[in-house]
């Protein structure tokens, strides 16, 4: 049964769609540490079972995972191999990422940090909102923010 949460994201004009080497562990380690639920009837995977999509939301923020084959590296693992996305992924902006909106934004950094995200910056408040950012498992970025106005 679908909530009014999951009816806000189906209904965004844009989603992020992030690959993943391992969706299916990608989905538990995104659910554990940032809270994210999976939308139901919106995994899938091929004959050799490895998951190709799913759709999961936070807070009516719907972002979408794929695996886009054997060969694609995530960022953390690229940088390893080579020189160049290592350099870009020494600062601790958000290059390519992920900015979603968040009713308590320092109890989800709490939790973040206490399942093991890399914390890239530590909860600040800015003319905009209070924020931190953050790194997943593979290495996707990403911010976290409650608005102020």
């Amino acid at each position: 049964m679908s909530d009014m949460g999951d009816e806000q994201a189906r209904a965004q004009r844009a989603a992020p769609m992030l690959s993943y080497e391992d969706v299916g562990a990608a989905i538990d380690w995104l659910e554990r540490v940032f809270g994210f639920r999976e939308l139901e009837g919106e995994r899938y995977a091929d004959d050799e079972g490895h998951v190709t999509h799913a759709e999961l939301v936070l807070d009516g923020a719907l972002v979408m995972l794929g695996w886009p084959g054997p060969d694609y590296l995530g960022p953390a693992r690229h940088a390893e191999r080579c020189d160049v996305a290592r350099r870009w992924l020494e600062t601790p902006y958000i290059v390519d990422g992920v900015w979603i909106r968040v009713e308590d934004v320092d109890a989800h950094f709490e939790r973040a940090r206490a399942e093991g995200a890399t914390i890239l910056g530590e909860l600040v408040d800015q003319p905009f909102g209070r924020l931190y950012r953050a790194a997943d498992v593979e290495g996707h970025r990403w911010m976290f923010m409650r608005q102020t106005s």
